[in-house]
Parts: C-alpha cells; structure tokens; sequence
C-alpha cells in the first residue's frame, strides 16, 4: 500500500502538475493547450484483468531463458537503426539504455533510432535515457532549467521543468527517464552535488515529488540512487562509496526525498552502488536488505533496476569482477532488472542473461524470485504500451536562462 506524503510534500507535487499542464501541448491543432491526443494503444480484452494480469500470464508462458532475458538492460554504442533491431531482437532483451552514442543530431533520428529497438510494437521494451538535464544530458535540444538552478528555486519550478524534459524523452521514443536525482548533500566538492535538486531533505524532497508528478504522465519516472550518495563520499564510477550512517540516521534525512518520490508515484526505482555499513556491508545494489526496506518499509511496489553494473567492475575490486556473478546476485537481491553500460560488449547483455538461467536451473537463484522480476518488468512495460497520451513542448515554452 502506498503511503502518504506529509501534506506540505503532496501540495508542492500537485501544484508542480498544474503548473506542467500549462506548459505542455500536443502541438496539433485539434488538440486544446495542455491536453493529449491518442495515438495507436493496446487494447487488452474485457477478461485481461489490466497489465499485471497480462504480465504473469505472458510470463508464464516464457522458458527461464526468455525470462532472464527479459529483465536485462542491454546497450551498444550505435546510432544505426539495423544494428540496433538485431541487437534487440537476437537477444530478447527486455531494455535499453540510450547512451551519447545512440543520440543523433535531431529528435527525428532518434525517433528512427528507438522504433528500431522495438521489435514488436505492443510489447516495446523498456526504452531507457539518463536525462536530468544540466550535467547529465543526453538530448543536445534538452534546454530546460535543470538542478543547478531548480535546486534553489520552489518546487512548482522543478515540476514544470520536469514536465518539458519528460515530455522530450517521450517524442524521442523512450519510455523511461532515468533523470530525477533524490540524492542529497550540502558538500559541494561531492560528485553528486551539482546534480542534485537540495541541499537539505526536506527541501529536497518536496522538489523530487514535484519531478515525479509531472515526468510520470509521459514516462516512467526513475529516482536515483536509492538508498542516496549524500552521507556516503567519493564516486561510486570509480569505488564503493561507504558511510557508517545509521538506519535510524538514514530514515530522518537521506530518506527523506526517495519517501516522496515514491510516495507520489515513481515507476523505477534505482540503487546505487554504495555501501551504509551499519545497515548491510554488501553495496546497496547487491543488497537484499535494502530491497527489503524499499518494498516493505517505504513502500515501492514498481520495478527496481541497478545501476550500471560495469561500475562495480571499474572499482577494481576482485569480488565483482565477474559481471555475470553481479547480475545474479544483483536479482536475487531484489532487483527486477540489471542494467550494464560500461566494460559491455554486443555480446554481454545475452551472457548475463544466460547466467541468470544457469542460475535458475542450478537451484541458486529462485525460480520464483527470476518470475517475479519478469512479471513486474513486463508491468511496466505493458503500462507504457497502453499509454494512450502523446506530449510535446508547447511551441513558446521558455527555455533555460
């Protein structure tokens, strides 16, 4: 069951919305400001019962190995839509993470570029971008305000500005954001600093709830990177950060912006590789009490995804040197879907994949833990396919000064 936001969140999340609608249209003539217009959705039967119901039956009817495919995060670094629709359909990958190279010059080509990575346009896979805005920008055209002014700014500003950005990586194709940072800290020489929407959690929170509400109308939101790199210094690209911060610590400040976020309703929910020692030594990615905490005290009843698992190759460290072993041991923590950018080649999505039903057919990975995984993934992708809204940036938005 979701819990509620304290009210001084929820009304900031609310206000942020109508002030998104006021500053999104369609762009076409027979729709009002601020209204969708339908496009070609799923129609699912009377009896499908909705898309969860439709998901345990698809998953039922995949072998192990479809399943493990299917909550594997692929990337290769190419922008030619051939290549791209025989990567995703060899592998039967239920994701993609659309990375620089993947982006051309002009939303058009990345139209072609993610309806080349649809393999069956019902069922479209989890079309991934990291697109905060700012510092992490994947969309050239993306000139929206983004942390570095929104993060002393009221919440209704970062609402709007996150309506305009979601609805961008909406008309590029993509269906997931990977672009609202719940991380907080007031150190200034810390990596995520300048990426994060406050200084102060509560501040912070009120400002990620308003960034949820307005993303999820046109994506499926993400917050990053459970549980928070705030108390924890260095660079998680590089090392395992670590803090001796307690739960209790944890659940008063660090906590605060992901409880909204949740609270107001993200779909994804993604965990860093980062070490709160008091609580689990192993990294929070890798940690089945950490998933625990997510769904059991917080609430989260969507899809948790990694991140980018060649960072735990990067930090040099022997135990995670084997990308296949981080995979399995990063579902059987909890996590829905493994996602792996870095050290990848075209052939390592489809050897996590096997890994994991090796895994599964060893006996060391539950079957039920690799179904659930699959059944909340195909959720969200089904969700995504049924959505029956199409956005655009209004003509005279304001861009970024």
């Amino acid at each position: 069951m979701r819990r509620h936001l304290p009210f001084r969140v929820a009304a900031a999340a609310a206000g942020a919305l109508v002030i998104s609608t006021a500053l999104v249209s369609t762009g076409m003539a027979s729709a009002a400001p601020g209204s969708a217009s339908p496009r070609p959705a799923v129609v699912e039967p009377a009896d499908a019962g909705g898309p969860a119901a439709r998901a345990a039956k698809l998953v039922s009817e995949m072998s192990t190995a479809q399943q493990a495919s299917s909550v594997v995060m692929g990337h290769i670094p190419s922008a030619d839509p051939a290549a791209l629709s025989a990567y995703m359909e060899t592998g039967g990958l239920g994701g993609f993470i659309l990375m620089g190279a993947n982006v051309p010059t002009s939303e058009a080509e990345l139209r072609t570029v993610t309806a080349a990575l649809t393999v069956d346009p019902a069922l479209p896979p989890l079309i991934a971008i990291d697109q905060e805005g700012g510092y992490v920008s994947r969309l050239p055209w993306d000139q929206f305000p983004a942390s570095q002014v929104l993060k002393d700014r009221p919440a209704a500003e970062t609402g709007a500005a996150f309506a305009a950005r979601a609805s961008l990586v909406a008309r590029g194709g993509a269906n997931v954001n990977f672009g609202v940072v719940a991380d907080t800290t007031s150190d200034s020489s810390s990596f995520i600093y300048g990426r994060s929407l406050g200084a102060d959690p509560v501040a912070a929170a009120e400002r990620v709830a308003a960034a949820v509400t307005a993303e999820e109308p046109f994506v499926a939101s993400t917050l990053k990177h459970f549980p928070g790199h705030g108390a924890a210094p260095g660079d998680s690209h590089a090392l395992i950060p670590r803090t001796d911060e307690t739960l209790d610590e944890w659940r008063q400040s660090d906590a605060l912006p992901f409880v909204a976020g949740i609270d107001a309703g993200a779909s994804v929910l993604m965990f860093g590789h980062l070490d709160y020692t008091a609580v689990d030594e192993a990294p929070a990615s890798l940690s089945a009490r950490w998933h625990e905490i997510a769904r059991d005290e917080l609430g989260f009843d969507g899809v948790m995804i990694t991140d980018d698992l060649g960072m735990l190759q990067s930090t040099g460290i022997a135990e995670y040197s084997d990308p296949v072993a981080n995979a399995v041991a990063a579902i059987a923590a909890g996590n829905d879907v493994v996602l792996m950018i870095a050290h990848s080649t075209p052939e390592t999505a489809s050897q996590l994949a096997s890994g994991i039903a090796a895994a599964v057919d060893a006996g060391t990975l539950p079957a039920e833990r690799l179904q659930d995984a699959a059944e909340r993934t195909m959720t969200l992708r089904l969700e995504r396919a049924a959505s029956g809204a199409v956005w655009a940036v209004c003509a005279d938005c304001a861009p970024a000064t």
